[in-house]
């Protein structure tokens, strides 16, 4: 006789089940674990959010409060979360379980803010001084300017003159010539707007250079700046930057790059 050959793969279904009824107990369980695990995220948000609401009002700083609040939130929202477990299709619940789990989450996060902030608070109102202290020694008394007032300046010395000079100016002297011969006697105001309104590239160089002359009074001398004049300007030449530009048939011409050095004195109205 031929024996027939066993199949080892084939599993045997208990007696008395059909694979529905084992297929439902499945389905039971995996509902029954995804409502526990929503249960438990929402009750511990409630927890986080009592935390929080007790450290706001043991400390009631904004940042605390509103820590409190947003946890309060969380949990609310935590709890409908769980309650929709049941209520959602298969295919929802994990999702669900996982809303829940992420509120706790972020209930936990602002529940640890804000006892953070209470802590800080308690740690500043330690460090406060005391109030028995007297009001004199609390308030102390203003300092006074450092800088002299207008009126109160020391009085100018007759003949006082304050220089400034801009060496290796890229601007030839005859150039820089044309621009100062304007401002020559002026005071500052005046030679301010002359230079500002001057359609010439050396312009710029002299208004710097006649700030930087202010500057030098206000500060080493104690001088008002518009109450000075101009006593001297002159641009002399400098050293002259020699290149060569190719040419036709071999020749080279010469660029003479040339600068300038620029002065200015400036003196008080009153001298």
């Amino acid at each position: 006789m031929t024996e027939e050959p066993k199949n080892d793969d084939v599993e045997e279904t208990p007696a008395g089940e059909t694979p529905e009824e084992t297929s439902a107990e499945t389905v039971d369980e995996t509902t029954t674990d995804q409502q526990e695990r929503a249960d438990e995220e929402a009750a511990r948000a409630a927890e986080a959010a009592e935390e929080a609401k007790e450290a706001a009002e043991e400390a009631p700083t904004p940042t605390a409060v509103a820590a409190a609040e947003e946890a309060e939130e969380l949990a609310e929202k935590a709890e409908e979360a769980a309650e929709a477990v049941a209520e959602k299709p298969k295919r929802q619940r994990a999702r669900k379980a996982r809303e829940a789990e992420q509120a706790a989450d972020q209930a936990e996060e602002a529940a640890d803010e804000a006892k953070e902030s209470a802590k800080r608070s308690r740690t500043r109102a330690k460090k406060k001084p005391d109030d028995d202290k007297p009001a004199e020694e609390a308030a102390k008394p203003a300092k006074e300017p450092a800088r002299r007032r207008r009126d109160e300046r020391r009085q100018v010395p007759v003949g006082l003159t304050v220089r400034a000079q801009a060496k290796y100016v890229r601007t030839s002297a005859r150039k820089a010539r044309l621009v100062c011969d304007h401002i020559r006697g002026k005071d500052v105001v005046e030679a301010r707007a002359i230079l500002a309104f001057t359609p010439r590239g050396a312009a710029k160089p002299w208004l710097k250079l006649l700030e930087s002359a202010v500057a030098n009074a206000e500060h080493n001398h104690e001088l008002v700046g518009e109450e000075l004049r101009i006593e001297s300007v002159h641009a002399d030449e400098g050293p002259t930057l020699k290149r060569f530009q190719p040419r036709a048939m071999g020749r080279a011409t010469r660029i003479r790059k040339r600068t300038s050095h620029l002065t200015i004195t400036l003196t008080p109205k009153e001298s």
